[in-house]
């Protein structure tokens, strides 16, 4: 018995004998479900749909709607992303990959000894005025799913530049050198990530003053 199948067994013995359970147990419920559609359901979704859709040069949004013993019901919507519809959270798989130089960097025999450096990284936590938090242990990794939440389209128009001229999200791919990542790529879109996690921050408010989005952008990583 996995371990959602155990916390659905708790949930259905509590209601038998007319126990309510704490919302702790109906929140860990919930994660696992999301856990099991974000790294399992969602892929084998993804591979089978995507290649269906490719004749299709409009944006539309597909929403399935499940409930256990029923038949799935699908509705298409081509007037609001999943990001705007309330309530929704984007469970798609993380699909930024940084950006490489396939030569290998040349190795430098180093003139003092190695020294330990600890990771410093104080992480991010980004939440939305709906309730939706994006929070992961990798700044980078909250930085992007933000911003793909936004909307990667949308965030040229704030026109935030590095790298000598290189636009934060564009189609622009910057020519990578050995042993150093510039870019992340996402949806067909390069996402300058060679930056601090004091500039992710202000580029995210920066963001967010632009479009009146009233993002609440903390420093901290997830226990």
């Amino acid at each position: 018995m996995t371990k959602l199948e155990k916390l659905y067994s708790i949930i259905e013995n509590s209601r038998d004998v007319g126990v309510k359970l704490p919302k702790g147990v109906l929140q860990q419920v919930e994660e696992l479900e999301e856990g099991i559609i974000k790294e399992e359901i969602l892929p084998a979704l993804s591979g089978d749909i995507a290649p269906r859709l490719e004749p299709i040069k409009r944006d539309l949004v597909l929403v399935v709607e499940y409930h256990p013993g029923e038949p799935i019901s699908v509705a298409l919507s081509r007037k609001a992303k999943i990001s705007e519809i309330m309530g929704a959270k984007t469970l798609t798989p993380k699909s930024s990959t940084p950006v490489k130089s396939n030569e290998e960097p040349e190795v430098v025999e180093p003139h003092e000894p190695k020294k330990h450096v600890e990771n410093t990284t104080k992480g991010m936590r980004v939440t939305f005025p709906d309730g939706t938090v994006i929070w992961h242990r990798q700044a980078i990794d909250t930085f992007v799913e933000t911003l793909r939440k936004i909307g990667l389209e949308r965030i040229p128009e704030v026109g935030i530049e590095h790298g000598n001229g290189y636009n934060l999200v564009s189609r622009e791919k910057r020519p990578p050198v050995p042993g150093r990542i510039w870019q992340h790529e996402c949806d067909g879109w390069y996402i300058y990530s060679n930056i601090s996690n004091g500039t992710k921050k202000e580029d995210l408010q920066r963001i967010s003053d632009y479009y009146h989005l009233r993002l609440k952008i903390e420093e901290g990583k997830p226990e």
